[in-house]
């Protein structure tokens, strides 16, 4: 990332503004960035429409931040909400140094979709700035590379989900066909054990016959009591 403070300043700036903004250089030159902080916003005091302080602003908010900090209203972000101002800025050379460093921010937190559209916004306003141009490359590269990883991250996922149903369904067909062999082999020793039970016409038969038995001796009593009975006729004799 490249960040170095804008000398430059317009016709309009009021004389208080330039020395404020000039040692806010010095300051920052000798990597005294807190004092240059404070001096830029002396500089904005003077100026709020500045877009000089507030680019200049932006970068020892830059310096002074977590490349990795990602927290709102947090220093980098203040700084990225001041080179948004500046990108609208009428001077298109400060506009697309905005724009630039917008790019590297985001490029560094490893936005890359955003650092591409700040790359391609700093071009629009400084065509010649080849720099911008082969930051653009790399974003879109990285961007690319990240996209081939998450496509060939989603293959594998789905590879491995139907791989896991393949071996599931596997599994059901075996749990089945092991119930269905135990089934059989159930119902097969059935079959060979000998049946201690009676079946129905071995149970009518026995029936039969015990009807039979009771009717023959039914028979008997009854011829038995038949001749008691003519005995006792003969006889005369009286009960």
């Amino acid at each position: 990332m490249l960040l170095v403070p804008v000398v430059a300043l317009s016709q309009t700036s009021t004389k208080k503004e330039r020395n404020y903004i000039k040692e806010g250089n010095a300051m920052y030159n000798d990597k005294r960035y807190g004092d240059a902080e404070k001096l830029y916003k002396k500089a904005l005091q003077e100026n709020p429409a500045s877009d000089v302080a507030k680019f200049n602003l932006a970068t020892t908010y830059v310096r002074q931040s977590n490349p990795n900090d990602t927290t709102k209203n947090g220093i980098l972000d203040q700084a990225r909400k001041l080179y948004e101002e500046v990108g609208s800025s009428t001077n298109k050379q400060l506009a697309a140094k905005a724009w630039y460093d917008l790019g590297n921010i985001s490029y560094n937190q490893k936005d890359f979709q955003k650092s591409i559209d700040c790359y391609k916004n700093s071009l629009r306003a400084n065509p010649a700035d080849d720099q911008a141009r082969q930051n653009l490359r790399l974003a879109q590269k990285q961007l690319q590379n990240n996209q081939n990883n998450q496509n060939q991250n989603n293959q594998d996922k789905d590879n491995q989900d139907k791989s896991q149903d393949k071996q599931k369904d596997q599994k059901d067909k075996d749990q089945n066909k092991d119930q269905n062999q135990n089934q059989n082999q159930n119902n097969q020793n059935q079959n060979n054990q000998p049946n201690n039970g009676m079946s129905k016409d071995n149970a009518d038969q026995i029936l039969q016959t015990m009807q039979n038995e009771e009717k023959n001796t039914q028979d008997k009593v009854n011829k038995a009591r038949m001749r008691q009975m003519k005995s006792g006729r003969r006889t005369g004799k009286q009960w």
